[in-house]
């Protein structure tokens, strides 16, 4: 099949870092990575302005760590009280998700999006629990969650 070449706007999972040329299926770049403004076609035009945006995402992508690695910091230092009904043997009535801590962080002044909330499972049961939540490429937190039986 053939693949044609685009230039990363962004970081894309699985595929490469901003400002990178990649080779992607046509489909692929066509539907989802321009339309989302996350890549350009690589062009004569769009490789040459490459080089000067090459310095613009760098700053960027500085910016975004020191604003990650800041906002990590305030995430090690907080700890969530989720209070849940709770039925026999203390089994949570659905369970505590990462919207709800995306909500509970919110109330902490926090705002994290909740695809970077990292939980294995969804937690059923009453007790303590470290979440992950990584907040860029290189910089992950970990906020602690309490589950207590609502009174």
């Amino acid at each position: 099949m053939e693949k044609i070449q685009v230039i990363l706007k962004e970081d894309v999972p699985n595929l490469g870092r901003s400002g990178e040329l990649v080779s992607v299926k046509p489909g692929y770049s066509r539907n989802y990575l321009i339309p989302q403004g996350l890549a350009l076609a690589a062009t004569r035009k769009n490789i040459a302005r490459l080089e000067h945006e090459k310095k613009i995402i760098e700053a960027r992508t500085t910016r975004t760590r020191k604003d990650a690695e800041s906002l990590a910091q305030r995430i090690a230092g907080v700890t969530l009280q989720l209070d849940r009904q709770v039925g026999e043997g203390d089994k949570l009535f659905g369970s505590v998700t990462s919207r709800d801590i995306e909500e509970a962080l919110g109330l902490q002044g926090i705002q994290v999006d909740r695809k970077k909330i990292q939980i294995a499972d969804p937690i059923k049961s009453l007790g303590q629990y470290t979440v992950d939540i990584k907040l860029s490429r290189d910089v992950a937190a970990q906020v602690k969650v309490w589950v207590v039986a609502k009174q």
